[in-house]
């Protein structure tokens, strides 16, 4: 009987022993803070980007597909003029194919490259989106060329305190500029990296695109 009970002891202590360890492990796990991105693509479909485009939709749908079904995008042409072409899930690739091939079509009087209306407008939403618990992100795809009115062009000057003033309500702002003349992205990195830093910064010509995915992948918090 008392070796019985010596056993039985010996039995409940190494389980108590077991659950408190356990719980301990349980106790220490981090679960991971899941928040959803909203990312801004500014697209250029002007003449003198049709050439590359297909390529750069392309890509644009390999960005989608490492997104989650939570996350939201919107796609904003830019040409002459610039406007949102597709809002919604990631994952609505036969939605966003329609879209870019209706709204991103050759059309020669369209020279103009408005990628200053559309940043704005791009930046404007990031704002929009973090108050709804995104976390923003604006990705730019073109040659960043300056052409057609003045006043629709990117302006360097400005556009990085254009930025700050977003970042006080987004701080984890993401931008990645893709497929432009590496003279251009150098341009891009002098202007704008002492305000966003490396790991939220992404610039890229088309021979480097897909190992910039994993940069702008980390750079959303995933």
């Amino acid at each position: 009987m008392n070796k019985r009970l010596i056993i039985l002891g010996i039995i409940i202590l190494l389980t108590c022993v077991v659950i408190k360890l356990l719980w301990a492990g349980v106790k220490n796990i981090k679960v991971d803070d899941f928040h959803p991105a909203a990312v801004m693509f500014v697209v250029d479909s002007s003449a003198s980007n049709q050439a590359k485009l297909p390529a750069q939709k392309k890509f644009l749908k390999q960005i989608c597909a490492q997104l989650d079904p939570e996350d939201q995008i919107k796609i904003i042409k830019v040409s002459q003029d610039a406007y949102i072409i597709y809002e919604g899930t990631p994952q609505n690739t036969s939605g966003i194919t329609k879209s870019m091939e209706a709204f991103t079509q050759y059309a020669p009087n369209d020279t103009g490259t408005a990628y200053g209306e559309g940043l704005k407008k791009a930046l404007s939403y990031a704002l929009s989106m973090k108050k709804s618990g995104y976390v923003p992100a604006v990705v730019v795809i073109g040659d960043l060329e300056n052409e057609g009115a003045t006043g629709k062009q990117i302006d360097w000057n400005t556009l990085p305190q254009n930025i700050k003033n977003v970042q006080k309500y987004a701080p984890d702002l993401a931008l990645m500029f893709l497929y432009a003349h590496p003279q251009k992205l150098d341009m891009v990195k002098e202007k704008l990296n002492y305000i966003m830093g490396e790991d939220k910064l992404i610039v890229s010509p088309e021979q480097n695109v897909d190992k910039s995915l994993r940069k702008f992948i980390n750079a959303i918090g995933r």
